[in-house]
Protein backbone atom coordinates (compact mmCIF):
# COMPACT_ATOMS: atom_id res chain seq x y z
CA UNK A 1 0.00 0.00 0.00
CA UNK A 2 1.72 3.22 -1.17
CA UNK A 3 2.28 6.00 1.37
CA UNK A 4 1.41 9.37 -0.11
CA UNK A 5 3.04 12.66 0.77
CA UNK A 6 1.92 13.70 4.24
CA UNK A 7 -0.49 16.62 4.68
CA UNK A 8 -1.34 18.60 7.77
CA UNK A 9 -5.07 17.81 7.69
CA UNK A 10 -7.04 15.13 5.88
CA UNK A 11 -10.84 15.52 5.84
CA UNK A 12 -13.04 12.56 4.96
CA UNK A 13 -16.16 13.80 3.17
CA UNK A 14 -16.70 16.70 0.77
CA UNK A 15 -20.15 17.86 1.91
CA UNK A 16 -21.28 20.82 4.01
CA UNK A 17 -19.19 20.07 7.09
CA UNK A 18 -16.05 18.88 5.34
CA UNK A 19 -15.84 21.83 2.98
CA UNK A 20 -16.81 24.31 5.69
CA UNK A 21 -14.02 23.05 7.93
CA UNK A 22 -11.61 23.15 4.97
CA UNK A 23 -12.60 26.78 4.30
CA UNK A 24 -11.97 27.76 7.92
CA UNK A 25 -8.60 25.98 8.03
CA UNK A 26 -7.31 27.33 4.71
CA UNK A 27 -8.44 30.90 5.40
CA UNK A 28 -7.10 31.10 8.96
CA UNK A 29 -3.97 28.90 8.93
CA UNK A 30 -1.16 27.91 6.62
CA UNK A 31 -1.98 24.21 6.90
CA UNK A 32 -2.20 21.93 3.89
CA UNK A 33 -5.70 20.44 3.70
CA UNK A 34 -6.82 17.47 1.61
CA UNK A 35 -10.48 16.46 1.30
CA UNK A 36 -11.29 12.89 0.24
CA UNK A 37 -14.75 12.47 -1.32
CA UNK A 38 -16.20 9.11 -2.31
CA UNK A 39 -18.36 10.41 -5.17
CA UNK A 40 -17.93 12.49 -8.31
CA UNK A 41 -17.11 16.19 -8.82
CA UNK A 42 -20.09 18.57 -9.07
CA UNK A 43 -20.68 22.15 -10.17
CA UNK A 44 -23.74 24.29 -10.91
CA UNK A 45 -23.47 23.92 -14.67
CA UNK A 46 -23.86 20.14 -14.26
CA UNK A 47 -27.52 20.67 -13.36
CA UNK A 48 -28.53 23.05 -16.14
CA UNK A 49 -30.04 20.41 -18.43
CA UNK A 50 -30.89 17.71 -15.91
CA UNK A 51 -34.27 18.57 -14.41
CA UNK A 52 -35.50 15.02 -15.02
CA UNK A 53 -37.92 13.80 -12.35
CA UNK A 54 -37.63 10.15 -13.33
CA UNK A 55 -33.84 10.15 -13.28
CA UNK A 56 -33.29 12.24 -10.14
CA UNK A 57 -36.40 11.97 -7.96
CA UNK A 58 -37.40 8.38 -8.74
CA UNK A 59 -34.16 6.66 -9.77
CA UNK A 60 -32.14 8.78 -7.30
CA UNK A 61 -29.16 9.65 -9.45
CA UNK A 62 -27.53 11.81 -6.75
CA UNK A 63 -27.61 9.18 -4.01
CA UNK A 64 -25.04 6.60 -2.91
CA UNK A 65 -25.00 3.38 -4.92
CA UNK A 66 -26.96 1.02 -2.69
CA UNK A 67 -25.57 -2.01 -4.56
CA UNK A 68 -22.10 -1.14 -3.22
CA UNK A 69 -22.89 -0.06 0.33
CA UNK A 70 -26.08 -0.11 2.37
CA UNK A 71 -27.28 -0.78 5.92
CA UNK A 72 -29.13 -3.63 7.52
CA UNK A 73 -32.15 -3.07 9.73
CA UNK A 74 -33.95 -4.85 12.54
CA UNK A 75 -36.61 -3.66 14.96
CA UNK A 76 -35.04 -5.13 18.09
CA UNK A 77 -32.12 -7.25 19.22
CA UNK A 78 -34.44 -10.27 19.12
CA UNK A 79 -35.03 -9.86 15.37
CA UNK A 80 -32.81 -10.80 12.42
CA UNK A 81 -31.38 -7.88 10.44
CA UNK A 82 -31.76 -7.76 6.66
CA UNK A 83 -30.10 -5.44 4.11
CA UNK A 84 -31.91 -2.40 2.75
CA UNK A 85 -32.03 -3.12 -0.98
CA UNK A 86 -33.82 0.02 -2.16
CA UNK A 87 -33.69 3.51 -0.68
CA UNK A 88 -36.88 4.62 1.02
CA UNK A 89 -36.78 6.14 4.49
CA UNK A 90 -33.69 8.30 3.92
CA UNK A 91 -31.42 9.31 1.03
CA UNK A 92 -27.66 9.62 1.61
CA UNK A 93 -26.13 11.78 -1.10
CA UNK A 94 -23.00 11.05 -3.09
CA UNK A 95 -20.52 13.30 -4.84
CA UNK A 96 -19.03 16.66 -3.95
CA UNK A 97 -21.52 18.46 -1.73
CA UNK A 98 -23.12 15.24 -0.51
CA UNK A 99 -26.71 15.60 0.66
CA UNK A 100 -26.11 19.36 0.63
CA UNK A 101 -26.57 19.23 -3.13
CA UNK A 102 -29.97 17.51 -3.14
CA UNK A 103 -31.44 18.95 0.09
CA UNK A 104 -34.50 21.21 0.04
CA UNK A 105 -32.94 24.31 1.63
CA UNK A 106 -34.82 24.45 4.97
CA UNK A 107 -32.50 26.30 7.37
CA UNK A 108 -33.72 26.16 10.95
CA UNK A 109 -32.01 26.84 14.24
CA UNK A 110 -32.63 24.25 16.94
CA UNK A 111 -34.59 25.23 20.05
CA UNK A 112 -32.45 26.18 23.08
CA UNK A 113 -33.95 23.36 25.17
CA UNK A 114 -32.67 20.73 22.75
CA UNK A 115 -29.06 21.40 23.76
CA UNK A 116 -29.68 20.62 27.44
CA UNK A 117 -32.48 18.11 26.95
CA UNK A 118 -31.72 15.82 29.89
CA UNK A 119 -31.54 18.73 32.32
CA UNK A 120 -34.59 20.41 30.79
CA UNK A 121 -36.83 17.34 31.00
CA UNK A 122 -35.68 16.49 34.52
CA UNK A 123 -36.51 20.01 35.70
CA UNK A 124 -39.88 20.04 33.93
CA UNK A 125 -41.12 16.56 34.84
CA UNK A 126 -38.80 15.28 37.56
CA UNK A 127 -35.99 12.85 36.78
CA UNK A 128 -37.82 9.94 38.44
CA UNK A 129 -40.81 10.33 36.10
CA UNK A 130 -38.84 10.09 32.88
CA UNK A 131 -39.03 6.74 31.03
CA UNK A 132 -36.33 4.29 32.09
CA UNK A 133 -35.30 3.66 28.47
CA UNK A 134 -34.97 7.36 27.60
CA UNK A 135 -31.38 8.19 26.64
CA UNK A 136 -31.48 11.91 25.87
CA UNK A 137 -28.54 13.96 27.09
CA UNK A 138 -27.08 17.43 27.26
CA UNK A 139 -24.73 18.34 24.41
CA UNK A 140 -22.09 20.15 26.43
CA UNK A 141 -22.72 23.20 24.24
CA UNK A 142 -25.64 25.63 24.48
CA UNK A 143 -27.77 27.60 22.05
CA UNK A 144 -26.09 30.79 23.27
CA UNK A 145 -22.67 29.28 22.48
CA UNK A 146 -23.81 28.55 18.93
CA UNK A 147 -25.86 31.69 18.21
CA UNK A 148 -23.00 33.58 16.51
CA UNK A 149 -22.13 30.44 14.56
CA UNK A 150 -25.71 30.12 13.35
CA UNK A 151 -25.41 33.69 12.11
CA UNK A 152 -22.18 32.90 10.24
CA UNK A 153 -23.88 30.00 8.47
CA UNK A 154 -26.99 32.04 7.63
CA UNK A 155 -24.86 34.75 6.02
CA UNK A 156 -22.77 32.26 4.07
CA UNK A 157 -25.88 30.55 2.63
CA UNK A 158 -28.09 33.64 2.28
CA UNK A 159 -30.93 32.37 4.45
CA UNK A 160 -34.21 34.23 4.07
CA UNK A 161 -36.84 34.35 6.79
CA UNK A 162 -38.65 36.47 9.34
CA UNK A 163 -37.24 36.64 12.85
CA UNK A 164 -39.66 36.08 15.69
CA UNK A 165 -37.34 36.81 18.61
CA UNK A 166 -34.58 39.42 18.29
CA UNK A 167 -32.66 39.94 21.53
CA UNK A 168 -35.69 38.80 23.51
CA UNK A 169 -38.17 41.04 21.69
CA UNK A 170 -41.02 39.12 20.02
CA UNK A 171 -41.50 40.23 16.42
CA UNK A 172 -44.76 40.13 14.44
CA UNK A 173 -44.85 37.64 11.60
CA UNK A 174 -41.99 35.49 12.83
CA UNK A 175 -41.75 32.46 15.09
CA UNK A 176 -42.34 33.72 18.65
CA UNK A 177 -41.15 30.40 20.12
CA UNK A 178 -37.66 30.39 18.61
CA UNK A 179 -34.47 31.07 20.54
CA UNK A 180 -33.39 34.69 20.70
CA UNK A 181 -31.48 35.93 17.65
CA UNK A 182 -29.15 38.90 17.63
CA UNK A 183 -30.05 39.88 14.06
CA UNK A 184 -32.83 39.68 11.50
CA UNK A 185 -32.28 37.15 8.71
CA UNK A 186 -29.87 38.15 5.93
CA UNK A 187 -32.75 38.12 3.42
CA UNK A 188 -36.55 38.42 3.53
CA UNK A 189 -38.59 35.22 3.33
CA UNK A 190 -39.62 33.56 0.10
CA UNK A 191 -42.89 34.58 -1.51
CA UNK A 192 -45.90 32.79 -0.08
CA UNK A 193 -47.56 30.13 -2.19
CA UNK A 194 -51.36 30.03 -2.36
CA UNK A 195 -51.31 26.97 -0.08
CA UNK A 196 -49.04 28.69 2.45
CA UNK A 197 -51.38 31.69 2.54
CA UNK A 198 -54.41 29.48 3.12
CA UNK A 199 -52.68 27.61 5.93
CA UNK A 200 -51.51 30.85 7.53
CA UNK A 201 -55.00 32.33 7.47
CA UNK A 202 -56.59 29.18 8.85
CA UNK A 203 -54.04 28.73 11.64
CA UNK A 204 -54.34 32.37 12.63
CA UNK A 205 -58.13 32.02 12.96
CA UNK A 206 -57.55 29.31 15.58
CA UNK A 207 -55.15 31.45 17.59
CA UNK A 208 -51.92 29.86 16.38
CA UNK A 209 -48.83 31.76 15.23
CA UNK A 210 -48.04 30.85 11.61
CA UNK A 211 -44.67 31.93 10.23
CA UNK A 212 -42.65 31.33 7.06
CA UNK A 213 -39.92 28.72 7.18
CA UNK A 214 -36.35 30.02 6.95
CA UNK A 215 -34.81 28.87 3.68
CA UNK A 216 -31.50 28.93 1.82
CA UNK A 217 -33.32 29.20 -1.52
CA UNK A 218 -32.55 32.84 -2.27
CA UNK A 219 -35.53 35.19 -2.13
CA UNK A 220 -33.46 37.78 -4.03
CA UNK A 221 -30.01 38.06 -5.58
CA UNK A 222 -27.42 37.86 -2.82
CA UNK A 223 -23.69 38.38 -2.31
CA UNK A 224 -22.34 36.65 0.79
CA UNK A 225 -19.38 37.72 2.99
CA UNK A 226 -17.03 35.53 0.93
CA UNK A 227 -17.93 37.51 -2.20
CA UNK A 228 -20.01 34.72 -3.75
CA UNK A 229 -23.02 36.08 -5.69
CA UNK A 230 -26.01 33.89 -6.50
CA UNK A 231 -29.25 34.55 -8.37
CA UNK A 232 -32.73 34.53 -6.84
CA UNK A 233 -34.97 31.46 -6.91
CA UNK A 234 -37.33 30.99 -9.87
CA UNK A 235 -39.75 28.67 -7.98
CA UNK A 236 -39.37 25.89 -10.54
CA UNK A 237 -40.16 23.16 -8.02
CA UNK A 238 -37.01 21.11 -8.67
CA UNK A 239 -35.05 21.41 -5.41
CA UNK A 240 -35.23 18.34 -3.23
CA UNK A 241 -33.37 15.41 -4.88
CA UNK A 242 -31.98 17.82 -7.49
CA UNK A 243 -29.09 20.26 -7.72
CA UNK A 244 -30.13 23.83 -8.50
CA UNK A 245 -29.62 24.77 -12.14
CA UNK A 246 -29.21 28.50 -11.38
CA UNK A 247 -27.43 28.25 -8.03
CA UNK A 248 -30.27 29.86 -6.07
CA UNK A 249 -30.32 27.03 -3.54
CA UNK A 250 -27.28 27.14 -1.27
CA UNK A 251 -25.14 24.07 -1.96
CA UNK A 252 -21.54 23.30 -0.99
CA UNK A 253 -20.63 23.37 -4.68
CA UNK A 254 -21.84 26.97 -5.15
CA UNK A 255 -20.96 28.52 -1.78
CA UNK A 256 -17.86 26.82 -0.34
CA UNK A 257 -16.10 25.16 -3.25
CA UNK A 258 -15.60 28.39 -5.26
CA UNK A 259 -13.76 29.86 -2.26
CA UNK A 260 -11.65 26.76 -1.68
CA UNK A 261 -10.64 26.48 -5.32
CA UNK A 262 -8.73 29.75 -4.92
CA UNK A 263 -6.63 28.31 -2.07
CA UNK A 264 -3.30 26.78 -3.12
CA UNK A 265 -3.01 24.64 0.03
CA UNK A 266 -6.34 22.91 -0.59
CA UNK A 267 -6.81 19.70 -2.54
CA UNK A 268 -10.03 17.83 -3.30
CA UNK A 269 -9.75 14.21 -4.42
CA UNK A 270 -12.86 12.45 -5.69
CA UNK A 271 -13.54 8.74 -6.11
CA UNK A 272 -11.85 8.01 -2.77
CA UNK A 273 -13.49 5.31 -0.63
CA UNK A 274 -12.04 5.65 2.88
CA UNK A 275 -11.98 2.33 4.75
CA UNK A 276 -10.02 3.04 7.94
CA UNK A 277 -8.65 5.75 10.18
CA UNK A 278 -5.16 4.48 10.96
CA UNK A 279 -4.00 5.13 14.52
CA UNK A 280 -1.26 4.13 16.90
CA UNK A 281 -0.73 4.78 20.61
CA UNK A 282 -3.80 7.01 20.86
CA UNK A 283 -2.95 9.14 17.83
CA UNK A 284 -4.40 9.10 14.30
CA UNK A 285 -1.65 8.86 11.69
CA UNK A 286 -3.82 9.14 8.57
CA UNK A 287 -6.45 7.29 6.55
CA UNK A 288 -6.46 4.20 4.36
CA UNK A 289 -8.58 4.45 1.19
CA UNK A 290 -9.28 2.99 -2.25
CA UNK A 291 -8.70 5.61 -4.95
CA UNK A 292 -10.61 6.18 -8.19
CA UNK A 293 -8.38 3.63 -9.99
CA UNK A 294 -9.13 0.94 -7.43
CA UNK A 295 -5.72 1.13 -5.76
CA UNK A 296 -5.33 1.13 -1.98
CA UNK A 297 -3.56 4.19 -0.60
CA UNK A 298 -2.43 5.54 2.75
CA UNK A 299 -2.70 9.29 3.29
CA UNK A 300 -0.60 10.37 6.29
CA UNK A 301 -1.84 13.43 8.19
CA UNK A 302 -1.22 15.21 11.48
CA UNK A 303 -4.96 15.80 11.98
CA UNK A 304 -7.83 13.60 10.76
CA UNK A 305 -11.38 14.94 10.45
CA UNK A 306 -14.42 12.76 9.74
CA UNK A 307 -17.09 14.83 7.99
CA UNK A 308 -19.28 12.26 6.28
CA UNK A 309 -22.96 11.35 6.60
CA UNK A 310 -24.08 9.94 9.96
CA UNK A 311 -23.84 6.36 8.73
CA UNK A 312 -20.28 6.61 7.44
CA UNK A 313 -18.90 8.55 10.43
CA UNK A 314 -20.18 5.89 12.80
CA UNK A 315 -19.14 2.96 10.62
CA UNK A 316 -15.62 4.31 10.05
CA UNK A 317 -15.01 4.51 13.78
CA UNK A 318 -16.30 0.97 14.20
CA UNK A 319 -14.14 -0.36 11.36
CA UNK A 320 -11.13 1.56 12.70
CA UNK A 321 -11.67 0.17 16.23
CA UNK A 322 -11.71 3.64 17.75
CA UNK A 323 -13.88 4.14 20.83
CA UNK A 324 -15.99 1.80 22.95
CA UNK A 325 -18.88 0.11 21.12
CA UNK A 326 -22.27 0.59 22.70
CA UNK A 327 -23.73 -2.41 24.55
CA UNK A 328 -27.50 -1.89 24.72
CA UNK A 329 -27.99 -4.76 27.17
CA UNK A 330 -25.50 -3.45 29.70
CA UNK A 331 -26.07 0.21 28.86
CA UNK A 332 -22.30 0.69 28.55
CA UNK A 333 -20.16 2.19 25.81
CA UNK A 334 -20.86 5.12 23.53
CA UNK A 335 -20.05 4.36 19.87
CA UNK A 336 -23.29 3.75 17.97
CA UNK A 337 -25.78 4.89 20.59
CA UNK A 338 -28.59 7.46 20.34
CA UNK A 339 -29.80 6.56 16.86
CA UNK A 340 -32.71 8.82 15.93
CA UNK A 341 -34.63 9.69 12.78
CA UNK A 342 -37.69 11.93 12.25
CA UNK A 343 -41.26 11.61 13.51
CA UNK A 344 -44.00 12.34 11.01
CA UNK A 345 -47.76 12.60 11.12
CA UNK A 346 -49.56 13.59 7.93
CA UNK A 347 -53.09 14.56 6.95
CA UNK A 348 -54.01 14.99 3.29
CA UNK A 349 -56.41 17.86 2.66
CA UNK A 350 -58.51 18.46 -0.46
CA UNK A 351 -59.83 21.71 -1.93
CA UNK A 352 -62.54 22.63 -4.42
CA UNK A 353 -60.23 24.99 -6.32
CA UNK A 354 -56.73 24.57 -7.82
CA UNK A 355 -53.65 25.48 -5.77
CA UNK A 356 -51.12 25.98 -8.60
CA UNK A 357 -48.91 23.68 -6.55
CA UNK A 358 -46.53 22.99 -9.43
CA UNK A 359 -44.82 26.27 -8.52
CA UNK A 360 -42.64 26.12 -5.45
CA UNK A 361 -39.18 25.63 -4.02
CA UNK A 362 -37.61 23.29 -1.51
CA UNK A 363 -37.69 25.48 1.59
CA UNK A 364 -40.99 27.26 0.93
CA UNK A 365 -43.28 26.41 3.84
CA UNK A 366 -45.67 27.88 6.37
CA UNK A 367 -45.45 26.42 9.86
CA UNK A 368 -46.79 26.78 13.34
CA UNK A 369 -44.39 26.21 16.22
CA UNK A 370 -47.05 26.47 18.93
CA UNK A 371 -46.38 22.81 19.74
CA UNK A 372 -42.68 22.69 18.94
CA UNK A 373 -40.46 21.33 21.70
CA UNK A 374 -42.81 21.23 24.65
CA UNK A 375 -44.56 24.53 23.89
CA UNK A 376 -48.31 24.16 24.11
CA UNK A 377 -48.17 20.83 25.97
CA UNK A 378 -50.27 20.89 29.14
CA UNK A 379 -49.16 17.52 30.50
CA UNK A 380 -52.20 15.39 29.79
CA UNK A 381 -51.29 14.56 26.19
CA UNK A 382 -48.91 11.75 27.13
CA UNK A 383 -46.06 13.61 25.40
CA UNK A 384 -42.66 14.89 26.46
CA UNK A 385 -41.95 16.70 23.18
CA UNK A 386 -43.80 17.44 19.96
CA UNK A 387 -42.75 19.36 16.81
CA UNK A 388 -43.68 21.77 14.02
CA UNK A 389 -46.86 21.47 11.97
CA UNK A 390 -47.37 23.04 8.57
CA UNK A 391 -47.53 22.84 4.80
CA UNK A 392 -44.66 22.63 2.33
CA UNK A 393 -44.77 24.08 -1.18
CA UNK A 394 -41.78 22.45 -2.81
CA UNK A 395 -43.35 21.98 -6.23
CA UNK A 396 -45.83 19.25 -7.13
CA UNK A 397 -44.01 17.32 -9.86
CA UNK A 398 -46.09 15.22 -12.28
CA UNK A 399 -44.88 11.65 -11.65
CA UNK A 400 -44.70 11.24 -7.88
CA UNK A 401 -47.80 13.25 -6.96
CA UNK A 402 -50.19 12.23 -9.71
CA UNK A 403 -52.55 9.78 -7.99
CA UNK A 404 -53.44 11.67 -4.80
CA UNK A 405 -57.22 11.61 -4.45
CA UNK A 406 -59.87 11.15 -1.72
CA UNK A 407 -60.67 7.61 -0.65
CA UNK A 408 -63.38 6.19 -2.89
CA UNK A 409 -62.90 8.82 -5.60
CA UNK A 410 -62.15 6.05 -8.11
CA UNK A 411 -63.66 2.59 -8.39
CA UNK A 412 -60.27 1.06 -9.14
CA UNK A 413 -56.60 1.93 -8.85
CA UNK A 414 -56.11 1.82 -12.62
CA UNK A 415 -58.02 2.50 -15.85
CA UNK A 416 -60.05 5.42 -17.17
CA UNK A 417 -61.98 6.00 -13.94
CA UNK A 418 -58.75 6.23 -11.94
CA UNK A 419 -57.21 8.57 -14.52
CA UNK A 420 -60.21 10.88 -14.43
CA UNK A 421 -60.16 11.08 -10.63
CA UNK A 422 -56.40 11.62 -10.58
CA UNK A 423 -56.71 14.48 -13.05
CA UNK A 424 -59.60 16.04 -11.13
CA UNK A 425 -57.68 16.11 -7.82
CA UNK A 426 -54.22 16.61 -9.31
CA UNK A 427 -53.86 20.23 -8.18
CA UNK A 428 -56.45 20.28 -5.40
CA UNK A 429 -54.67 18.41 -2.64
CA UNK A 430 -51.92 19.06 -0.12
CA UNK A 431 -50.51 17.64 3.11
CA UNK A 432 -50.52 19.16 6.59
CA UNK A 433 -47.51 17.49 8.15
CA UNK A 434 -45.75 17.11 11.47
CA UNK A 435 -42.00 17.40 11.59
CA UNK A 436 -41.51 15.97 15.04
CA UNK A 437 -38.65 15.50 17.46
CA UNK A 438 -37.38 11.97 17.90
CA UNK A 439 -36.14 11.28 21.39
CA UNK A 440 -33.24 8.88 21.81
CA UNK A 441 -33.82 5.55 23.53
CA UNK A 442 -31.41 2.94 24.84
CA UNK A 443 -32.76 0.27 22.47
CA UNK A 444 -32.15 2.28 19.28
CA UNK A 445 -28.52 2.12 18.14
CA UNK A 446 -26.03 1.30 15.37
CA UNK A 447 -23.36 -1.39 15.22
CA UNK A 448 -21.63 -3.58 12.64
CA UNK A 449 -23.60 -6.36 11.02
CA UNK A 450 -22.05 -9.80 11.67
CA UNK A 451 -23.22 -11.24 8.34
CA UNK A 452 -23.44 -8.72 5.49
CA UNK A 453 -20.58 -6.77 3.91
CA UNK A 454 -19.98 -4.03 1.33
CA UNK A 455 -18.23 -4.47 -2.02
CA UNK A 456 -14.82 -4.47 -0.30
CA UNK A 457 -15.79 -7.08 2.27
CA UNK A 458 -16.18 -4.68 5.21
CA UNK A 459 -19.18 -5.24 7.53
CA UNK A 460 -22.26 -3.13 6.85
CA UNK A 461 -23.68 -0.83 9.46
CA UNK A 462 -26.69 -2.30 11.26
CA UNK A 463 -29.68 -0.27 12.50
CA UNK A 464 -31.65 -1.46 15.50
CA UNK A 465 -34.59 0.95 15.43
CA UNK A 466 -38.31 1.01 16.04
CA UNK A 467 -40.96 3.51 17.06
CA UNK A 468 -42.26 3.66 20.63
CA UNK A 469 -45.68 4.68 21.87
CA UNK A 470 -44.39 8.24 22.24
CA UNK A 471 -43.75 8.64 18.50
CA UNK A 472 -47.16 7.18 17.65
CA UNK A 473 -48.81 9.63 20.04
CA UNK A 474 -46.91 12.54 18.49
CA UNK A 475 -48.23 11.56 15.08
CA UNK A 476 -51.80 11.15 16.32
CA UNK A 477 -51.76 14.46 18.18
CA UNK A 478 -50.53 16.24 15.04
CA UNK A 479 -53.39 14.74 13.04
CA UNK A 480 -55.87 15.98 15.64
CA UNK A 481 -54.51 19.51 15.21
CA UNK A 482 -54.57 19.20 11.41
CA UNK A 483 -58.24 18.21 11.53
CA UNK A 484 -58.95 21.55 13.23
CA UNK A 485 -56.86 23.61 10.83
CA UNK A 486 -58.15 21.98 7.61
CA UNK A 487 -61.67 23.52 7.57
CA UNK A 488 -60.32 26.85 8.80
CA UNK A 489 -58.10 27.04 5.71
CA UNK A 490 -60.91 26.12 3.33
CA UNK A 491 -60.31 22.41 2.82
CA UNK A 492 -63.38 20.36 1.90
CA UNK A 493 -61.94 17.09 3.19
CA UNK A 494 -59.13 15.99 5.51
CA UNK A 495 -57.89 12.40 5.60
CA UNK A 496 -55.20 11.23 8.07
CA UNK A 497 -52.46 9.15 6.47
CA UNK A 498 -51.16 5.93 8.03
CA UNK A 499 -51.58 4.44 11.47
CA UNK A 500 -49.56 2.82 14.23
CA UNK A 501 -47.06 1.05 12.02
CA UNK A 502 -43.57 -0.05 12.99
CA UNK A 503 -40.53 1.84 11.73
CA UNK A 504 -39.92 0.88 8.13
CA UNK A 505 -37.24 1.51 5.54
CA UNK A 506 -39.73 1.90 2.68
CA UNK A 507 -41.47 5.25 3.24
CA UNK A 508 -39.39 8.42 3.09
CA UNK A 509 -39.09 9.99 6.54
CA UNK A 510 -36.44 12.67 5.84
CA UNK A 511 -32.70 12.18 5.52
CA UNK A 512 -32.25 13.41 9.09
CA UNK A 513 -30.49 10.41 10.61
CA UNK A 514 -28.69 11.44 13.81
CA UNK A 515 -26.48 9.89 16.44
CA UNK A 516 -23.77 7.25 16.66
CA UNK A 517 -20.86 9.55 17.54
CA UNK A 518 -22.67 11.87 19.93
CA UNK A 519 -21.12 14.89 21.61
CA UNK A 520 -21.25 15.54 25.33
CA UNK A 521 -19.50 16.68 28.48
CA UNK A 522 -17.88 13.36 29.48
CA UNK A 523 -16.36 10.28 27.79
CA UNK A 524 -18.78 8.07 29.76
CA UNK A 525 -21.75 9.45 27.79
CA UNK A 526 -20.29 10.64 24.48
CA UNK A 527 -17.87 9.80 21.68
CA UNK A 528 -16.60 13.36 21.17
CA UNK A 529 -16.34 16.32 23.51
CA UNK A 530 -18.23 19.59 23.28
CA UNK A 531 -15.86 20.73 20.51
CA UNK A 532 -16.33 17.46 18.56
CA UNK A 533 -12.84 16.26 19.34
CA UNK A 534 -12.58 12.50 19.98
CA UNK A 535 -12.05 11.72 23.64
CA UNK A 536 -9.61 8.85 22.99
CA UNK A 537 -7.78 10.03 19.84
CA UNK A 538 -7.24 13.72 20.35
CA UNK A 539 -6.06 14.61 16.84
CA UNK A 540 -9.27 13.11 15.45
CA UNK A 541 -12.34 15.34 15.03
CA UNK A 542 -15.83 14.22 14.03
CA UNK A 543 -18.34 16.59 12.42
CA UNK A 544 -21.97 16.46 11.38
CA UNK A 545 -25.30 14.98 12.38
CA UNK A 546 -23.71 11.85 13.85
CA UNK A 547 -22.74 14.05 16.81
CA UNK A 548 -26.34 15.12 17.59
CA UNK A 549 -27.60 13.25 20.71
CA UNK A 550 -31.32 13.48 19.90
CA UNK A 551 -33.24 14.66 16.86
CA UNK A 552 -34.90 18.04 16.69
CA UNK A 553 -38.09 18.71 14.77
CA UNK A 554 -35.99 20.96 12.55
CA UNK A 555 -33.75 20.15 9.62
CA UNK A 556 -30.18 19.79 10.94
CA UNK A 557 -28.16 21.52 8.17
CA UNK A 558 -27.82 24.92 9.83
CA UNK A 559 -26.92 23.31 13.16
CA UNK A 560 -24.21 21.06 11.73
CA UNK A 561 -22.70 24.10 10.01
CA UNK A 562 -22.82 26.03 13.29
CA UNK A 563 -21.20 23.20 15.23
CA UNK A 564 -18.56 22.90 12.50
CA UNK A 565 -17.38 26.50 12.85
CA UNK A 566 -17.63 26.09 16.65
CA UNK A 567 -15.30 23.09 16.33
CA UNK A 568 -13.07 24.98 13.89
CA UNK A 569 -12.57 27.78 16.40
CA UNK A 570 -11.47 25.27 19.05
CA UNK A 571 -9.15 23.44 16.67
CA UNK A 572 -7.53 26.56 15.21
CA UNK A 573 -7.44 28.90 18.19
CA UNK A 574 -6.65 26.36 20.90
CA UNK A 575 -5.62 22.89 19.73
CA UNK A 576 -3.04 24.05 17.18
CA UNK A 577 -1.39 26.22 19.83
CA UNK A 578 -1.48 23.55 22.56
CA UNK A 579 -2.15 20.07 21.11
CA UNK A 580 -4.19 17.93 23.47
CA UNK A 581 -7.72 17.68 24.74
CA UNK A 582 -9.52 21.00 24.39
CA UNK A 583 -11.53 21.71 27.52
Amino acid sequence: MPNLKAVDVVIVGGGWTGLMMAKELTSRTGLTVTVLERGIPRKTSDYALDMDELDYAVRLRMMQNIAEDTITHRHSMRDPAVPVRQYGSFLPGSGVGGAGEHWNGASWRFLPSLFNMRTHLAERHGAAKLPANLDVQDWGVTYDDLEPHYWRAEQMMGVGGKAGNVNGKIMDGGNPFEGARKSEYPLPPLRNSHLASLFGEGARKLGYHPHPAPAANLSETYKNPDGITRAACGYCGYCERFGCMVGAKAQPSNTLLPVLQRRNKFELRTGCWVRRVVHKDGKATGVQYIDAKGEEMFQPASIVILATFTLSNTRLLYLSKIGTPYDATAGKGTLGKNLTHQVEGSTRVFFDKPLNAFMGTGGLAMRISDFDGDHGLKGDEGLLRMGMIGVLSNGSRPIQTFDAMPRGAAKSNWGSDWKAAALKWRDRNAIIALSGEHLSYKQNFMDLDPTYTDKYGDPLLRFTLDWTDHEHRQSEYAKEIAQKIAPAMGAVLAEPIGGRNRYNVINYQSTHIQGGTVMGASPESSVVNRHQQHWDVQNLWVLGASCIPQNASHNPTLTILATTTWAADALIDRYLKHPGLVA
